[in-house]
């Protein structure tokens, strides 16, 4: 251990955010990290835990998963971090994450949630920490440790779906002396870490990178291959001794009341994809909030991404409503450590909101009743507030209010996978929670076969399901 004691004298310290007034006049990256010795230096306060939950990734209670899905190594590099052990940091990190330079902007750092230390002063930035070891492999001259490329008559397995999944499954397949091609419908490769989360989060340049990287790797990445075209699939059914299906959990939850299907009610996803592609490509995004009121329906980390590209897009307001009541700022003592903390976050859409418009953009216990409707085209929606007091919703009698809208962007979360594609390969579209295998030659990894969840999560069911593959194939 390299400091024994420090957490005692070294207070925490995490990256910084731009300034919310600068930040909001373009889509570059939100966070400025640490230099290296401050990172050294927040590493020394990791205690070296006898029993580390940061790296358990379990569910303690009902509450959300708290430790590390993946298992990072997180105490062992966090020593040779504080050292200045560098490249060792990267080989132990890579030994449980291919994806570091992901989980590091964009998990919600469930293992900082589970660090004992956290229990009574500030958590180790793991995060910052997992950061800043990936981004040390990717400057280095050789870069980040390489895999494959797997032997010309090793068993071939097309994974569909480059989102973080169907990338670590793809990644693994090749680590254990496998084939593996990537076939994606999109126009690039990365899923949701291309298209689901905005620039300023995940810079698009970092996933290029890495899609870049596997293909040195020899793992075939093709876009523009849709596999729900029944042609295309029998084809992948044919060339492949086995296929993974990882597209995700797309089918997002609509709202059901009158006048949702208005011009202007737009879901979250197509919004976000249509921000990124007029970001990349250099046009005008087929939706734009450009001096619109804008209302968010959802409280969650998509909600967010879209209140916040909303604000770069010009809108005249945005407002954020969520059906649940708001949560405490402090734990209930009922939601106890090391559970997931249930507790108020105050992200950086939020912000970033109150800067601009100077007051906090969400609307807590709210119910839409209906999408108020002018020539087609959204105008407004009538609202409700929600006493939650008894523990269910009840309707607060004379509490309804029309809020101006010109356009609702609808981030309620997704209810499963796309159908088409299980349709076109032959086997039953998934329930949440079903095995990895499908059928004789089909396999499932991420959210499509666990229901939507975190970019964490859907790489470690990536890298559990290549496990199961290889040894279905005696690899």
């Amino acid at each position: 251990m390299g400091k024994p004691g420090a957490y005692l004298k070294v207070t925490r310290h995490e990256h910084a955010m731009r300034d919310a007034h600068e930040s909001v006049a373009d889509f570059g990256e939100l966070a400025l990290p640490l230099t290296v010795a401050e990172q050294q230096l927040q590493a020394s306060r990791c205690m070296y835990c006898g029993v580390a939950f940061c790296q358990t990734g379990v569910s303690f209670g009902d509450a959300r998963p708290s430790g590390c899905p993946l298992h990072n190594l997180i105490p062992e590099w966090n020593d040779l971090v504080c050292r200045g052990l560098w490249d060792e940091a990267a080989e132990r990190l890579a030994l449980t994450n291919p994806f570091p330079e992901f989980t590091g902007r964009v998990c919600p750092a469930l293992c900082e949630a589970a660090c004992n230390l956290g229990l009574h002063d500030g958590p180790t930035t793991i995060r910052d920490n997992e950061r800043a070891i990936s981004d040390h492999a990717w400057a280095r001259a050789a870069g980040p440790l390489a895999v494959g490329p797997a032997a010309p008559d090793a068993p071939k397995v097309t994974v569909v779906g480059s989102g973080p999944a169907g990338l670590a499954c793809a990644w693994e397949l090749t680590r254990l002396g496998l084939r593996a091609s990537i076939v994606e419908r999109a126009d690039r490769p990365g899923g949701l870490l291309m298209y689901g989360i905005p620039n300023m989060k995940l810079p698009k340049d970092v996933v290029e990178r890495r899609a870049e990287f596997m293909r040195s790797c020899g793992i075939e990445l093709r876009c523009g291959c849709d596999a729900s075209d029944a042609q295309v699939a029998v084809r992948l059914l044919e060339e492949s001794d086995a296929v993974v299906v990882a597209v995700g959990a797309r089918q997002a939850r609509r709202l059901a009341v009158p006048g949702a299907d208005a011009e202007g009610v737009v879901l979250a996803v197509d919004y976000l994809t249509a921000a990124t592609k007029a970001l990349l490509d250099g046009g005008k995004p087929t939706v734009s909030a450009a001096g619109h009121d804008v209302v968010v329906i959802g409280g969650g980390d998509t909600g967010t991404d879209c209140v916040a590209t909303a604000l770069r897009q010009g809108a005249r307001s945005v407002r954020q409503l969520e059906f649940l009541p708001k949560p405490p700022a402090t734990r209930r003592e009922t939601n106890l450590w090391p559970e997931w903390p249930a507790v108020r976050k105050d992200d950086y859409g939020q912000l970033e909101a109150a800067a601009t418009f100077g007051h906090d953009p969400r609307m807590w216990g709210v119910d839409t009743l209906e999408v108020l409707v002018g020539s087609g085209a959204v105008t407004g929606l009538r609202v409700a507030a929600l006493d939650w007091s008894g523990g269910r919703p009840e309707r607060i009698a004379g509490s309804e209010q029309v809020l101006p809208a010109q356009l609702m962007l609808i981030a309620m979360g997704f209810t499963g996978p796309e159908a088409a594609v299980f349709d076109a390969l032959g086997v039953e579209a998934p329930e949440r929670g079903a095995t990895h295998q499908a059928g004789e030659k089909v396999w499932l990894a991420g959210d499509c076969r666990s229901g939507s969840s975190l970019v964490v999560n859907a790489i470690a069911d990536g890298l559990a399901c290549a496990a199961e593959v290889a040894a279905a194939l005696g690899a």
